[in-house]
């Protein structure tokens, strides 16, 4: 997985951290040059937001961007390509959109190695981002566990079923201090951050998925809260079978 050229397909600012900062290291470490696109700014959309809360809403856009700026610098990783103007929720929807600012950032750094997150059910981005990844065929993708919730259990880093060719990274002192650091810079995501293990991170060759179906039986990570009786911002309210409608749908355009 530690090409010479690699590629992170970054969804959210956040998820280069909570998937890889300590492969980051290693692989740079090992000579590697480490690039990134950034897919969208990681807030939510303006709209969704309350209504009390939506005056500060460029100031908020702004500060998590400024947060991935200073992780890309502390972390290492060269940008090639960034949609400061999408919104968190919105790369599902829009993955042939999507998949051309991928190329243009393949174009600009020509990876020998793509990372991607896995498709585990944690967010509708990292499935749909893990389904466009599933379609380049000339680099080598690997998939980065983040976290799911398989069997109504919180995991991070740690991939949905074994396949026997996953590779682990466990993080010494050192990089586990490294990480925390890093999860640190995300100040304004210190809600969502905190129950990430750093001990350890988990990437393999992309598996073969149906994606005409969740990630796993049961409910999904980004499904937990849906239960709320009304339209709470925090509460990710998509529904899986939307998801696989979308990714269906750009898989069989790309065919």
């Amino acid at each position: 997985m530690f090409g010479k050229r690699i590629l992170i397909l970054i969804p959210h600012p956040d998820d280069e951290v909570v998937g890889c900062a300590a492969a980051i290291a290693r692989a740079r470490a090992q000579g590697a040059r480490v690039f990134g696109v950034n897919l969208s700014h990681g807030c939510l959309a303006q709209k969704t937001m309350w209504w009390w809360q939506r005056g500060n809403y460029q100031r908020d856009v702004d500060l998590r961007l400024s947060e991935f700026t200073h992780v890309a610098e502390f972390l290492g990783i060269k940008m090639v390509g960034a949609n400061n103007e999408r919104a968190a929720r919105e790369i599902w929807p829009n993955l042939q959109m999507v998949y051309g600012e991928v190329m243009q950032a393949m174009q600009q750094c020509a990876p020998d190695c793509i990372w991607v997150p896995a498709y585990e059910g944690g967010n509708p981005d990292h499935d749909a981002l893990n389904a466009l990844a599933s379609t380049i065929k000339n680099v080598p993708v690997y998939e980065v566990a983040e976290y799911h919730f398989a069997h109504g259990i919180p995991h991070s880093n740690a991939f949905l079923a074994v396949k026997g060719n996953e590779i682990v990274v466990n993080c010494t002192e050192d990089e586990m201090k490294m990480k925390r650091a890093a999860l640190a810079l995300y100040a304004s995501e210190q809600k969502n951050l905190g129950d990430i293990d750093v001990r350890y991170e988990s990437f393999r060759p992309i598996a073969q998925y149906d994606y005409s179906k969740p990630p796993h039986e049961g409910t999904l990570w980004y499904e937990r809260f849906q239960w709320v009786p009304f339209k709470h911002p925090r509460v990710d309210f998509t529904k899986s079978a939307t998801v696989s409608k979308a990714i269906m749908e750009f898989l069989g355009k790309r065919s």
